[in-house]
């Protein structure tokens, strides 16, 4: 039964080395790493130099309502990650309850993938968006037929639009119950990312 195991561990592991996940992954976690970096340094230095974020954030948490920067990340999170989670992290850090708060938009990025699948199912049924939509994502509609879960997996963990990777997976009609359960890395995300910025946002 082990020998059994490890002979489609080992299987599993020669397909996505033939197929070039792998190398999808490091080039992903590659291309994210620098406009990570940069936008480290700019916000070093803006914040030491220019005007002080921890400032910034007293003012939008001060300025919109707690509700309006929710609506507005479900939006992002479920229109093709428009806008980084991490500003929304430093937000939650700021309010007077931000682990809630923080539990909130994990479970709000969450919902935001699952109704993205949906919109990628939704839009089968319409030629011209379907047409626009294959022709603009034919590379992740491509490697999600090949990788499916794990790819949901990459997108839930890794600085990769996760909207993105669940509207493929309704395109390819990938099953609901896996985006589902491997959506679920998506809380796992906001709880390390969350550990980060909140070391680095003042109360």
């Amino acid at each position: 039964m082990e020998s059994q195991k490890k002979s489609k561990i080992k299987l599993l592991h020669q397909y996505y080395s033939y197929t070039g996940f792998y190398k999808f992954i490091l080039n992903s976690i590659k291309k994210a790493i620098t406009p990570i970096l940069f936008l480290v340094i700019i916000l070093i230095v803006f914040n030491n130099y220019i005007y002080n974020i921890n400032d910034g954030l007293e003012i939008v948490t001060t300025t919109f309502s707690t509700l309006a920067i929710f609506l507005m990340f479900f939006v992002s999170e479920t229109i093709l990650g428009l806008i980084p989670p991490e500003i929304f992290i430093a937000w939650s850090k700021k309010t007077s309850t931000p682990i809630v708060n923080l539990a909130l938009l994990a479970t709000l990025s969450y919902i935001g993938g699952v109704l993205s699948y949906f919109i990628g199912k939704a839009i089968l049924k319409v030629r011209v968006v379907k047409e626009y939509f294959e022709n603009k994502m034919h590379k992740q509609l491509k490697n999600t037929s090949k990788w499916g879960g794990f790819l949901i997996v990459v997108g839930a963990l890794l600085p990769i639009p996760f909207s993105i990777t669940c509207l493929a997976a309704g395109m390819i009609k990938y099953p609901l119950k896996g985006v589902l359960l491997f959506g679920l890395l998506r809380f796992v995300r906001f709880t390390i990312y969350g550990v980060a910025i909140f070391n680095i946002v003042s109360n």
